[in-house]
């Protein structure tokens, strides 16, 4: 199922990544930052929105494959870090602030594959606290790509909360998975 639909949504993401990416390096006498930052708003949203359809698609449909397990997480954490990076590069978004969210994605990735081969990925399953740390940290990279005010609202001050709050909601939930993954860990040795 290399090619499946939810495949191919997943390959898109990734082949996105480039696109925002080089948004950037437009000069800005050919595209003005305001709309570069719309640009690189709508990818993402579009990225974020493939990342929920493909999931989606693949249940409903039953086209899920171990191979599309692979790709969509790498997927995801391909789009959230180059996002993270280049706010770093944008100055919107701290060092310690990415490193922190960009380290728990990594740890969090190597402890699922270590808990696949300990046959316990239960152990390491998705949680709420993830899938809220998730969604702050989306809305938040959606907001500081943005950056500008839309009627009135404090787009740019709103995401800096946001970020914030998805950095604690990171560390809480990379504890949580660690404390769960300690408890099968220590029954393999």
């Amino acid at each position: 199922m290399f090619f499946s639909v939810p495949n191919v949504l997943t390959w898109t993401r990734i082949l996105l990544i480039p696109v925002l990416i080089g948004i950037f390096y437009v000069s800005n006498s050919q595209v003005a930052l305001h709309d570069k930052n719309l640009l690189a708003t709508l990818i993402f949203l579009l990225a974020s929105i493939t990342d929920w359809l493909d999931g989606y698609i693949a249940r409903k449909f039953n086209q899920t494959s171990k191979f599309g397990a692979f790709l969509d997480p790498v997927a995801d954490k391909l789009m959230v870090t180059t996002a993270l990076v280049i706010l770093v590069w944008l100055d919107r978004v701290g060092v310690l602030v990415a490193s922190i969210i960009i380290g728990r994605e990594l740890a969090i990735s190597a402890l699922r594959e270590w808990m696949a081969i300990l046959g316990e990925t239960k152990g390491v399953a998705v949680s709420f606290i993830g899938k809220l740390k998730t969604a702050a940290q989306m809305i938040a990279i959606a907001l500081l790509l943005y950056f500008d005010p839309i009627f009135g609202i404090p787009v740019r001050e709103l995401g800096t909360v946001l970020i914030y709050i998805a950095t604690v909601l990171t560390v809480w939930s990379m504890l949580y998975y660690l404390k769960r993954a300690m408890t099968v860990i220590s029954k393999h040795d």
